[in-house]
């Protein structure tokens, strides 16, 4: 029990799908909050199985979700991780694909099993606040909208006093629920800018299989912007550990350069409870 004169030690949980979401996407702002003091946990659905592996890796690892789960653990320490749960499901690869079908795919999974994990880890862990993945899953992916889903029930069912949590722990309401959100200027730029040098946004990754102009035609709102240029350095060096995904080179050449002029040093939230006011204004904490 908390001495009643004693500071609350605030606590996040981000609910994340794969190895590197932790960096790609919201790295600096975990990060952050590590710097702190707040006790930052990290929910990873997947081992990321299906993940594009550089050539360089393939012929002396023992598997893709071996060598990325050990880059996990490495991104994590840097950014301040205090401690990595993993759900064990399986990477369902990106729409369309064989692997959606494997019977471990996450995406293949009930909401509800998925969302009552998540729900103990919510009971266990207490966090003031959860982020996850937007709806569309940031570019659609389809573990990420299922962890979207899933955080999203797990959120409700936590707090539920009806919900019988594994372990026997008590009912928690956790104070806010946020998504992360890609910044739109950044995907239009890159939409104009593939254009204008002839290739096809529409058949944008390294498997032509990211549909940016679709992606930029869905604007969610902003309602905390999390200024993270004091954790610049951190987040490379944490991206450098996801070396198999080309994370070393995260911040260089022209994807870099777009980085930086639309929306690098700032990773922005949408609030999904409790429900925001109309017209409030962008805080700048998702604690305040």
């Amino acid at each position: 029990m908390k001495h009643p004169l004693l500071p609350h030690k605030k606590t996040l949980l981000a609910a994340l799908a794969h190895p590197d979401d932790e960096t790609f996407g919201m790295g600096g702002t975990l990060a952050l909050y590590a710097r702190q003091g707040v006790d930052v946990h990290l929910v990873c659905a997947t081992r990321g199985e299906q993940g594009e592996i550089d050539p360089e890796y393939t012929e002396r690892i023992h598997s893709a979700a071996c060598l990325r789960t050990q880059e996990l653990r490495c991104a994590a320490e840097v950014l301040g991780i205090k401690e990595l749960h993993f759900l064990n499901y399986r990477d369902s690869g990106m729409p369309g694909s064989a692997s959606n079908q494997h019977p471990q795919a996450l995406a293949a999974q009930p909401v509800e099993q998925v969302a009552a994990e998540l729900a103990h880890l919510i009971c266990k862990i207490k966090p003031d606040v959860v982020i996850t993945f937007d709806p569309i899953g940031g570019y659609r992916h389809p573990d990420h909208i299922a962890m979207h889903q899933a955080t999203v029930r797990a959120f409700s069912l936590a707090s539920d006093e009806t919900f019988v949590d594994p372990q026997g722990l008590p009912a928690f309401q956790p104070g806010k629920l946020f998504y992360h959100t890609i910044n739109r200027s950044f995907v239009r730029a890159a939409v104009w800018t593939l254009r204008l040098f002839g290739r096809d946004p529409r058949r944008f990754g390294r498997n032509r299989d990211i549909d940016l102009v679709s992606i930029a035609e869905v604007d969610f709102p902003t309602h905390v912007k999390i200024d993270c240029r004091s954790v610049s350095g951190v987040r490379q060096a944490a991206a450098a550990c996801h070396a198999s995904q080309g994370g070393a080179s995260l911040d260089r050449g022209f994807r870099g350069l777009i980085s930086r002029l639309f929306g690098g040093r700032y990773e922005t939230f949408m609030q999904g409870f409790p429900e925001p006011n109309a017209g409030q204004k962008v805080k700048r904490d998702l604690f305040v």
